[in-house]
């Protein structure tokens, strides 16, 4: 119990720690709280392991770069070749498919038929079938497994951006990065464990991307993803005020942290020692970030590779940002680029994602192997879900029961195909794999049982895939 001196005091720290704290960026700092305090140390000097040690699995992969193709690509113009589709092109859609099926906004309508709109090709020693639109992920086909039976369980973009991340539809559960830090931890102590992302492309409609996908729920806050800008300040208010050097910021850095220990003695709050913590990491990144930004030290062939001259927001040049990220030791990095939300004018507009990511992804693969990364890098691409084969004027609805994604890298075994959906792409028959199998492959090549990875919440334990998930045994090299 404080006396009303104590309480005063209190009150003019809590001012004072308000006006300093706007030029190291108490944004970006509340997302990077220093796990020993976390856990009752009062030392930052220990190196955040996470929790789950020793490893439940012998890890294949280090880290993840998830490239999450926002708005939902079609399979049916990407990697599941349909050719009876395009032979029943604009007849009726058969009832026995679509009968008591969610349709998003196609109900009450008739449906028929959508040819594919573009033809495919052979790629790889195996032969892969491939949209011709994408001759450079084809390239890197026998490094990739196609899964072509994908399920989700929502049918609008934000319930189901939500579910891909989390693994459930309800708002406010951490995201898939936030269990992956929470539970392996960083191996950069100058960066975030978990940076995203985000570019817009053309075509189509940029769906909007909400904040909460990288939140660490309930989880404590360091482990929420942290946004990284390609243009502009990368991180918001990390820079100092104008007129304040380094050294001078390092004094105020310094200062806080020895006031919130004398606090954190008195109150026994883990949350005030740990928050005051992420002063030293905002002070680390100050000098960190714009190296890791500054992309004129790579050789004139890579950015070619990429696609791209340099940091300016394109897809391209945050698929080498990844790269840069993943060598430093960042644990989950995930992307978003948006705009695959092909309602109307689908075989124009997929053109122009394929001319966006292609060659890029292609380039990111390519890049992590010649380095010795893709074997201890995940690379999972994909969206929330697929689309329909059933048409919407020139366009496709949205679609959950079958869809396409690609895994790389990590212990995945290259060059195979996984699962397939029906004669006409509708429905998953073969190999039906679920958003929570592969968040549960995932975390085992990690190293995770995912059911042991839990946090207790309100009463219960809950975990990244919920009461299911199954590891994908198949896809395992």
């Amino acid at each position: 119990m404080f006396n009303p001196i104590d309480q005063i005091r209190l009150q003019q720290r809590r001012t004072f720690l308000s006006r300093i704290g706007r030029g190291t960026g108490s944004m970006a700092l509340a997302s990077m709280l220093n796990p020993s305090l976390l856990f009752g140390a009062q030392t930052t000097d220990k190196h955040y392991e996470g929790i789950v040690l020793p490893r439940d699995f012998k890890p294949k992969a280090k880290r993840v770069i998830w490239l999450g193709m926002a708005g939902g690509p079609s399979h049916l113009e990407t990697f599941d070749y349909k050719p009876v589709l395009g032979e029943m092109a604009g007849r009726p859609m058969p009832e026995s498919f679509t009968k008591g099926q969610p349709i998003a906004q196609l109900q009450g309508q008739q449906l028929r038929c959508y040819p594919p709109q573009w033809g495919f090709k052979r790629f790889g020693k195996n032969g892969a079938q491939i949209c011709e639109l994408f001759p450079h992920i084809g390239s890197v086909v026998d490094d990739l497994c196609i899964i072509r039976s994908m399920t989700t369980d929502a049918i609008n973009h934000d319930p189901a951006h939500t579910f891909m991340n989390t693994g459930t539809t309800i708002s406010g559960r951490p995201s898939m990065g936030s269990w992956v830090t929470y539970g392996l931890g960083s191996e950069s102590d100058n960066l975030p464990g978990f940076v995203v992302l985000t570019s817009d492309g053309r075509g189509g409609q940029n769906q909007p991307i909400a904040a909460r996908l990288w939140s660490a729920g309930f989880l404590p806050s360091k482990f929420q993803g942290v946004q990284f800008r390609s243009k502009g300040d990368t991180v918001l208010y990390l820079g100092n005020p104008q007129g304040v050097s380094r050294d001078q910021q390092k004094d105020v850095v310094e200062a806080v942290q020895q006031m919130n220990g004398l606090q954190s003695n008195i109150v026994e709050d883990p949350e005030i020692a740990t928050r005051i913590s992420q002063y030293e990491m905002a002070f680390r990144m100050q000098a960190s970030v714009p190296e890791l930004m500054d992309l004129s030290d790579e050789p004139k062939e890579i950015l070619d590779m990429y696609g791209t001259k340099g940091s300016d927001g394109s897809y391209a040049a945050n698929c080498l940002l990844a790269r840069r990220l993943a060598e430093r030791g960042v644990r989950f990095i995930q992307l978003y680029h948006r705009d695959w939300d092909h309602h109307g004018n689908l075989k124009n507009d997929i053109r122009l994602k394929s001319q966006e990511v292609d060659k890029p992804t292609a380039a990111l693969i390519t890049d992590l192997k010649q380095r010795g990364m893709l074997d201890e890098t995940l690379v999972v691409w994909g969206g929330e879900f697929g689309r329909t084969p059933m048409a919407q004027g020139t366009g496709r609805d949205h679609h959950i029961k079958g869809f396409s994604m690609l895994v790389a890298g990590g212990g995945i075994q290259g060059g195979v195909q996984l699962g397939a959906t029906d004669d006409l792409g509708y429905n998953a028959v073969e190999d039906v794999t679920a958003v929570h199998d592969l968040h549960a492959t995932m975390l085992y090549l990690l190293g995770i049982d995912h059911k042991k990875l839990t946090y207790k919440f309100q009463g219960r334990n809950f975990r990244l895939t919920d009461v299911s998930g199954n590891v994908v045994q198949k896809i395992l090299a």
